[in-house]
């Protein structure tokens, strides 16, 4: 999974509680990979409750 928080149309009002902004609060790079592993724990911790959703929405006019 490749985030690139520039593409996401939530960006700004959702960053505030986004589990994206969390992973990466020390050093807030534009795009993150995470890989199959990280993706299947946010996941897992997204359905118990632990994290929100993820927020990422892709603008599909960005190619």
């Amino acid at each position: 999974m490749l985030i690139e928080c520039d593409e996401c149309t939530a960006r700004g009002p959702a960053c505030g509680d986004c589990v994206v902004s969390f992973l990466t609060i020390t050093r807030r790079p534009h795009t993150i990979e995470v890989d199959e592993d990280q993706a299947a724990a946010i996941t897992a911790m997204t359905q118990g409750g632990l994290l929100p959703p993820l927020r990422l929405v892709r603008d599909e006019r960005v190619s």
